[in-house]
């Protein structure tokens, strides 16, 4: 199992989301995704899309200014 980690702090809508995407694209089954970020709608649109392509969202969670999402693929 890998742990991909995706820096999106300081980037705006879509970034955060397309890279998200990408790594899930790289990721084998059972690998984590680390998502960072600031940028607020992305925080709620980051889930819906783990959800709607079928991924397991483990945790969101706020910290020091900034938020992160574990995805399993």
């Amino acid at each position: 199992m890998a742990v991909i980690t995706v820096d999106c702090r300081g980037e705006t809508c879509p970034v955060p989301l397309i890279e998200t995407r990408k790594a899930l694209r790289k990721a084998q089954p059972g690998d984590i995704i680390n998502v960072f970020g600031t940028h607020p709608s992305s925080k709620k649109e980051i889930p819906m899309a783990v959800k709607a392509l079928g991924y397991e969202l483990v945790e969101v969670s706020d910290k020091d200014g900034f938020w992160h999402i574990k995805i399993r693929r």
